[in-house]
């Protein structure tokens, strides 16, 4: 499985975040070529201003698709706005996990 790991910093409006939050994972839930092959995660770190965000999915055509999406591109430009330098991506295999996640 490949995944990757999103983070930045963001100290605006906690509203705007959310609500660009709330819409990816909504768009991501509804779209069923992504339901269960694509998952997202987003966390706010201990210290109220770092994001991370988690991705994974099952192959390159699931990602290329979820790439291809106008809510995909509308997220992505505004995580980008929100990170203010840009965020930091780091791609990574899943190599095992516990189940359930």
């Amino acid at each position: 499985m490949r995944a990757i790991t999103i983070t930045y910093q963001y100290n605006g409006p906690e509203h705007d975040w959310q609500q660009a939050i709330d819409a990816f994972i909504a768009a991501l839930e509804s779209d069923s070529r992504l339901k269960g092959r694509f998952e997202y995660q987003v966390a706010v770190a201990d210290d109220n201003q770092t994001r991370i965000h988690w991705g994974r999915w099952d192959d390159p055509n699931t990602l290329a698709y979820l790439q291809a999406q106008s809510f995909f591109k509308d997220f992505a430009t505004k995580i980008r706005g929100f990170s203010g330098n840009g965020p930091t991506a780091t791609g990574h295999n899943v190599v095992a996990k516990t189940s359930g996640w």
